[in-house]
């Protein structure tokens, strides 16, 4: 019988929900690795979304200890099936499948040392919302017999591959933060002290050995520092 697993409230439920619908959407055939600890409160949640070359970290907090440690590999599409949005906020662990090569290659659990330099929020949806409109704009300026993908996968990786502030962080680790719902606006907070309007939820920065991670409220983008393989934690799946 498949566990099954009980979230703290169904915020939480609807969050992993998004997450692993933003997955299928990019990948039908999308998978997770699942990892939580025997007496933790959190399941961790890790996913590659295809074409941004980053692997993309959802923390799920559990109503109840989980008795014995949980690391296997999962289909995504089977997994959000699962859910339960409501009341009872839990869903059932699929059944293991035979994981891609990333999911035996995830960034180290600790280490993590702040790193200076990042813009704010803010700053970084604009830079975004420019790649984007240099994107098309190169994109529409070719001419008929250069419009091809390899072209096209060209010119996105160079707008991609730029970093961000005075980082090594690339600007496709936060297009895909944006893209899985991770870069947002905040959600209200209760009085005295209430959000501004569109205020964007705070973001930081860490890096680990050869990882750098990008951290928000609603989940955290780990990509590999340029010229670097760090260090690699590798399990069996």
């Amino acid at each position: 019988m498949n566990e099954q697993l009980h979230f703290a409230d169904s915020g939480e439920a609807a969050d992993l929900a998004a997450f692993l619908g933003r997955l299928v959407h990019y990948d039908r055939a999308a998978a997770v690795r699942l990892q939580a600890q025997a007496g933790g409160g959190a399941l961790a949640v890790f996913g590659r979304p295809p074409s941004f070359d980053v692997l993309a970290v959802r923390t799920v907090r559990l109503a109840a200890h989980l008795s014995a440690p949980l690391d296997l590999t999962v289909s995504a599409g089977e997994l959000l099936e699962s859910v339960d949005e409501g009341e009872r906020a839990g869903a059932v662990v699929p059944a293991a499948v035979t994981g891609p090569p990333w999911a035996g290659v995830l960034p180290p659990r600790g280490g993590w040392t702040p790193v200076p330099g990042l813009p704010g929020p803010e700053a970084m949806a604009k830079a975004l919302a420019a790649a984007v409109a240099e994107f098309r704009a190169r994109d529409e300026a070719l001419p008929p017999q250069h419009r091809t993908r390899s072209e096209r996968d060209r010119i996105g990786r160079e707008i991609w591959s730029r970093t961000l502030g005075d980082t090594e962080l690339p600007l496709r680790a936060v297009h895909a933060a944006q893209s899985l719902g991770f870069l947002r606006p905040v959600r209200s907070t209760v009085p005295p002290a209430p959000t501004p309007a569109g205020a964007f939820a705070p973001v930081a920065l860490f890096a680990s050995g050869g990882w750098l991670r990008l951290r928000t409220p609603y989940g955290s983008v780990a990509t590999r520092r340029p010229g670097g393989l760090g260090t690699l934690l590798v399990r069996p799946v």
